[in-house]
């Protein structure tokens, strides 16, 4: 399966049997970002995390009474 990096428009081939190729399949709107890009995004954030003007929101957790 040739699939496409959102970021940089880079090409590249996965297996047709892989987990990343099911979900591209079977969900579009699941995106393909290839291992460069995913480095690069990774060690950018992990920068910014240390700086300590980085904050991660996450979504509460609402606790039902049922």
């Amino acid at each position: 399966m040739r699939v496409k990096c959102v970021l940089c428009d880079k090409i590249e081939s996965v297996d047709d049997e892989s987990s990343v190729a099911k979900k591209l399949r079977n969900r579009p709107i699941h995106t393909y970002m290839c291992a460069p890009c995913q480095d690069r995004i990774a060690q950018r954030t992990k920068e910014r995390a240390s700086t300590g003007n980085f904050k991660l929101y996450q979504s509460r957790k609402v606790e039902e009474d049922w």
